[in-house]
Parts: C-alpha cells; sequence; structure tokens
C-alpha cells in the first residue's frame, strides 16, 4: 500500500513537469527581446538626418551590418502568458554621407525630410 501512494506521488511530481498539462498556478512572464521601437519614435525620423539623430531618438541599433554599416535594423520580439508572439522590424539606410536615405519596416513612415518643416 505505502509503495503505490510513493509511486502515485512520484508520478504525480512527474507529470507535474509536462508542460503540455497546464496548472492554473502557474504564472508565466512577458518576455521583450530587442529594441523597444513606437510608432511616435519612427515618426519623428525624417529622411536627411544624421545618424547621430536617429540613435538619439531609437536609441543603439540591435544589428549593424558587418558587410553594410550604412544600414541598421532594429528588431522587437515580445512574447505574452498566452505565448502570442509579436514582432516589430524596422531597417534604415544611410547614404556616404552619413544621412537617412530610407525607412522600411513594419511600422507608419514618415518622408519628410528636415527642411520641409514640421
Amino acid at each position: 500500500m505505502r509503495l503505490y501512494s510513493i509511486l502515485a506521488l512520484l508520478f504525480v511530481f512527474l507529470l507535474s513537469g509536462c508542460s503540455w498539462v497546464q496548472f492554473p498556478s502557474i504564472h508565466k512572464t512577458t518576455i521583450q527581446q530587442g529594441n523597444i521601437v513606437s510608432q511616435e519614435m519612427v515618426t519623428q525620423l525624417k529622411i536627411g538626418m544624421t545618424k547621430t539623430q536617429v540613435q538619439y531618438i531609437l536609441g543603439t541599433p540591435l544589428i549593424v551590418d558587418t558587410f553594410n554599416p550604412s544600414r541598421w535594423d532594429y528588431y522587437y520580439t515580445r512574447v505574452d502568458s498566452n505565448s502570442q508572439r509579436t514582432e516589430k522590424q524596422l531597417s534604415l539606410t544611410f547614404d556616404k554621407n552619413n544621412a537617412l536615405l530610407s525607412i522600411d519596416g513594419d511600422y507608419l513612415m514618415s518622408r519628410k525630410s528636415p527642411e520641409d518643416g514640421q
């Protein structure tokens, strides 16, 4: 009898480690990775800005291409407690004078140059 209760208890502990069994008391945290870039930050970007100005607004890029240093990539990934994944990507290209040339990615872009004004 005692052996059966020990085996049942051992089985319950081993089963609780399986990921396909969902227990309501387990807390999962939201995981954010990469550069957190908001739409407001992207709206502030203007074609013709310098790398320093862009870095002031967005922060240091997550990836600077080794073979093409005129391209900066900002990636953001968020996995919430329900395992829903959100991914955002922003790629910036600069010309040989370090001026912002193009903006591509998952955000609405503002194509105004600094000379256009607000």
